[in-house]
């Protein structure tokens, strides 16, 4: 099959999104189709250097990107629009990525006027908590283009059993498929040697670390994080000494600043880490050494972070607004609890005051990984889908 996936950024930056969007598309080209991403080269409030040669061919995937323009925040770019409408006749199947953004629009508009099944992947815009945000606007795109874009869909793409059902009352009567992200396990076969990431940061030598690791963003709970530190620490013995929050991540929002002003009033400035935004063995290096992964998101369609510390062998705390929270307690991989400062400082403390129970967890997340979430295994299942949409079936 000839399949092309359209997303508005590539840009690591945008973290999970992203990722899974170029790994899914270099796990179908591992199967033998010819796969393509169209994307700008829109980083953050950068732009990615554009390659002279185009298409560049990554793992089997042709990337094709192109200049981002003005507004940005609806990462407008006509190259891609026309050199989609030269694109999407070719194709067998379309992967559109996010709503409410001009790529969108046009790929899901061109894909009804050639007649090419196309599958719509909300990325977590149908969540009640971000469908109300900037309602308004959302609305005029919705009357504009949204609706009949969303409603011509072969099939809506989720990514748990949680974000379909809580995207269903705003979808009308648009076919849904639950396909799980996914990780390539040879990323995390052989991590940096244990302690290189404490060696990097010696601050954190002697305390058990807690990890963030993500976009910091509004949605992210870092407010609730923050006073979760703040509680667990003055309930600690050594009053937080023996603790160490790493906030790894990029931070497009400016919200690194106030939370390091929250902990630095309240004396615990120096036991808080931002690294920035860490790729590679720097990633893994951080995953490697930290003793818990947090994650107090508000709404989280999936998670991808949680799944990498997952396969690191890391037990992760998580909020029930992360949508394979299900999937994570069953499993044992960690603890559950809402995004609430109390409950996250409580749940932290326990944890952590059991060192064989946070073992143990990690072996469980590390097996919940080998069997739901490779792409190896998730690819055949996707491929299904796209097989059934361009036989023109509707999705299951």
């Amino acid at each position: 099959m000839k399949i092309l996936h359209v997303i508005a950024s590539l840009a690591p930056r945008f973290g999970g999104p992203s990722k899974a969007c170029f790994e899914m598309a270099r796990a179908m080209a591992a199967r033998g189709h010819e796969v393509s991403i169209f994307a700008t080269n829109m980083d953050g409030a950068d732009n990615l250097p554009l390659s002279d040669k185009m298409p560049e061919i990554r793992d089997g995937v042709a990337l094709h990107i192109f200049p981002v323009s003005f507004p940005r925040f609806w990462k407008l770019s006509w190259p891609m629009a026309r050199a989609l409408a030269k694109a999407i006749p070719e194709a067998d199947v379309v992967h559109i990525h996010s709503l409410y953004l001009f790529h969108d629009w046009v790929a899901g508009d061109l894909c009804h006027r050639f007649c090419v099944p196309y599958l719509l992947r909300p990325h977590g815009t149908l969540d009640p908590y971000l469908y109300h945000r900037h309602r308004w606007r959302k609305m005029v795109m919705e009357m504009l283009f949204q609706n009949r874009v969303t409603g011509r869909a072969g099939a809506m793409h989720y990514t748990s059993a949680e974000e379909m059902h809580l995207a269903q009352p705003f979808v009308g009567n648009a076919p849904g498929v639950v396909v799980a992200n996914g990780l390539d396990m040879g990323e995390y076969e052989r991590l940096p040697e244990k302690g290189s990431f404490r060696a990097r940061y010696p601050e954190t030598a002697g305390r058990q670390i807690i990890l963030f690791f993500g976009r910091l963003s509004f949605k992210k709970g870092l407010d609730v994080l923050a006073e979760a530190f703040e509680k667990v620490s003055r309930a600690s013995e050594g009053n937080g000494d023996d603790l160490h929050l790493v906030i790894a991540g990029p931070d497009d929002e400016g919200l690194a600043a106030p939370m390091a002003a929250h902990l630095e009033a309240a004396g615990l400035g120096g036991r808080v880490t931002f690294t920035g935004m860490l790729m590679g063995d720097d990633k893994l290096a951080a995953l490697n050494d930290a003793d818990l992964f947090v994650l107090p998101s508000f709404s989280e369609n999936f998670g991808v972070s949680v799944i990498e510390a997952l396969v690191c062998g890391l037990p992760v705390l998580i909020s029930d607004r992360v949508n394979i929270w299900r999937e994570v307690d069953s499993a044992g991989a960690g603890k559950v609890c809402p995004p609430e400062a109390g409950a996250f400082a409580e749940n932290m403390k326990v944890m952590l005051a059991d060192p064989a129970g946070l073992g143990q967890m990690g072996k469980n997340g590390k097996a919940l990984v080998a069997k739901a979430y490779r792409w190896d295994k998730i690819a055949v299942e996707l491929e299904g889908v796209y097989q059934r949409l361009c036989r023109g079936e509707t999705a299951p």
